[in-house]
């Protein structure tokens, strides 16, 4: 009687596992576009910004997206350093405390950079433009132009 009962309670957790698997396996499909340039066996080089431009360029459907988007990483980073810079001067100012201070330079780097993404979101309108695509795009560009296939 016991057995049968640790059987369908395995079967329970069983089951609620595999549901979860499926769940993140949908969630995170997203990888499957980047699939073949995370698993090279050699990594691509480095590009340079002018490699960018040249490609913004070339591309008329992908290439102001991808501008647009890296528009959107440099708001980021914009607010980033001025959530961090600022929390840290308010932490110090008020606690003269070190350890605070580094706490807080690192929390409100995070949160400005997550503020700034969200305002470059709305601002440039990104949840309009399939910056995933452009950016696998360019890659592939990339992959191309150095003439290199693993």
């Amino acid at each position: 009687m016991a057995d049968s009962s640790a059987d369908s309670s395995a079967s329970f957790f069983r089951r609620h596992l595999e549901g979860w698997k499926g769940y993140w396996a949908e969630r995170l499909s997203i990888i499957d576009n980047y699939r073949p340039f995370l698993n090279r066996n050699k990594p691509l080089p480095k590009w340079s910004v002018s490699d960018v431009e040249e490609f913004i360029a070339s591309d008329p459907v992908y290439g102001p997206t991808l501008k647009t988007a890296r528009e959107a990483a440099k708001i980021a980073a914009a607010g980033g350093l001025i959530g961090a810079v600022s929390t840290a001067a308010v932490s110090w100012k008020y606690s003269r405390s070190p350890h605070g201070a580094v706490l807080s330079l690192v929390a409100g780097g995070v949160f400005g950079m997550t503020f700034g993404q969200e305002i470059a979101n709305h601002w440039l309108q990104l949840y309009r433009l399939d910056t995933l695509g452009s950016e696998v795009k360019f890659l592939e560009w990339w992959e191309r132009k150095i003439g290199e296939r693993s």
